[in-house]
């Protein structure tokens, strides 16, 4: 039975290479917690919480006190019994429990990172670009690249919008599918507007357009929009997969390791939402490499669109030794990949340890 020994908690604040636009205001950091859980065989395994305030109600600090009362509560537990203490945690602190969770998964040697040959998952990229010049100059060095999925984000000023996802349009002419995502940004009234306006050609689907609570809202613009709709920040688990299938709310339905607590819960899930009727899409924007490593890990398995796991393109530093591999716009994963933590490349980042 495996025991832990010791659990290592840092926290880190990781700058960006560029500010992550999203429509309740500009990232330009990640606040990241990572959790270091160590065997009294020697094993190890590790896990990140990188929180986004706003689309989780976890803030930083509380998540920081969290992680080290945790780490005080299940020491000198076996794993079996640390998963046991960290289920009940999973719906208040969903981010927190999962760097916890993936780390007893690592650590006991989860068979979902383990790949017995060579895959490929292809990335979406981001259009950040504010105006059509730097847009077009982005999107084609994307392309050139080897993107085919792009994604669009939306909720800031309507007519504004609108005119970006013309010139966005305008670029992709039928080479390449657009992703928008309002990030809870509109109102129904304005959703609804925004739909109707819109030319659906190369619009894979609409994301996320009402605030994550309001489902009347956005079964409004669901109801008026002729392009696919997929919820994101109101999913949170099981519970609101199902409602999402009942309501017929969505075609589409986005997930991320960090809303489910464990890597064996989120593949659970994914498989639930294709049986409901659903199309699964998996990633994180707002994630470093370890926890993008781990995405796609699953994504290799489950997922059969471009995977959003691509926050670690962000960071100025990753967490890892070694760089994750991008070719041709699809991350590379490597059978025999044994992950490693680049500790001494990020004391520059660390604010705390414990």
């Amino acid at each position: 039975m495996t025991r832990l020994a010791r659990i290592r908690l840092t926290r880190l604040r990781i700058p960006l290479r560029a500010p992550y636009r999203l429509a309740f205001g500009p990232v330009e950091h990640f606040d990241t917690i990572l959790v270091e859980c160590f065997s009294d065989d020697g094993a190890s395994g590790f896990g990140e919480a990188t929180v986004l305030t706003g689309y989780t109600d976890e803030t930083i600090e509380d998540s920081w006190r969290a992680a080290r009362e945790i780490a005080a509560d299940i020491a000198r537990l076996s794993a079996c019994e640390a998963r046991l203490r960290l289920a009940p945690l999973g719906a208040m602190r969903p981010f927190t429990a999962t760097a916890f969770g993936t780390a007893l998964e690592m650590l006991e040697g989860s068979q979902t990172l383990r790949l017995t040959h060579e895959q490929s998952v292809p990335l979406l990229a981001g259009i950040n670009a504010a105006d059509a010049q730097a847009m077009r100059a982005e999107f084609e060095r994307l392309f050139a690249e080897g993107y085919r999925t792009f994604k669009l984000k939306v909720g800031f000023e309507l007519e504004k919008d609108l005119a970006q996802l013309r010139a966005l349009q305008a670029l992709t002419r039928g080479r390449a599918a657009i992703r928008i995502d309002a990030n809870q940004g509109y109102s129904a009234a304005q959703g609804v507007d925004f739909v109707r306006r819109l030319d659906p050609a190369d619009i894979e689907l609409f994301e996320q357009p009402c605030a994550a609570a309001d489902w009347d809202a956005h079964l409004e613009v669901a109801r008026a929009s002729p392009v696919p709709m997929m919820l994101d920040e109101s999913i949170t688990g099981l519970e609101e997969i199902e409602r999402a299938a009942q309501l017929r709310a969505a075609r589409y339905i986005k997930l991320k390791l960090m809303k489910l607590g464990s890597l064996e819960a989120l593949c659970g899930a994914l498989e639930r939402v294709r049986a409901l009727g659903m199309r699964p899409v998996l990633g994180n924007g707002v994630a470093c490499d370890l926890g993008c490593w781990m995405e796609a890990c699953v994504a290799a398995r489950h997922i059969d669109n471009a995977g959003e796991m691509n926050g670690f393109l962000r960071a100025r530093a990753g967490l890892l030794d070694e760089p994750l591999e991008v070719r041709e716009g699809a991350l590379r994963l490597r059978p025999g990949f044994a992950p490693a933590l680049a500790h001494e490349r990020l004391q520059s980042y660390a604010v705390a340890r414990a």
